[in-house]
């Protein structure tokens, strides 16, 4: 009992933001936090834009 409430009060002691779990995937552009691909580090809309206007090396944006 007393090992946990010692291991209770070290986490507490630590930084809210230095948990794994808090970190969030955001565009890279427009800071979107939804719909990310990690390769690019951009937002579905964002890499839509890039790649129709050419930007995205090795990405071919389809229009018809």
């Amino acid at each position: 009992m007393e090992e946990r409430f010692a291991a209770t009060l070290k986490l507490a002691e630590l930084p809210r933001n230095s948990s794994a779990t808090r970190i969030r995937n955001r565009c890279e552009m427009t800071g979107r936090p939804r719909s990310i691909y990690r390769k690019n580090k951009l937002s579905r809309i964002a890499l839509r834009e890039l790649g129709s206007k050419g930007l995205v090396p090795g990405l071919v944006k389809s229009s018809w």
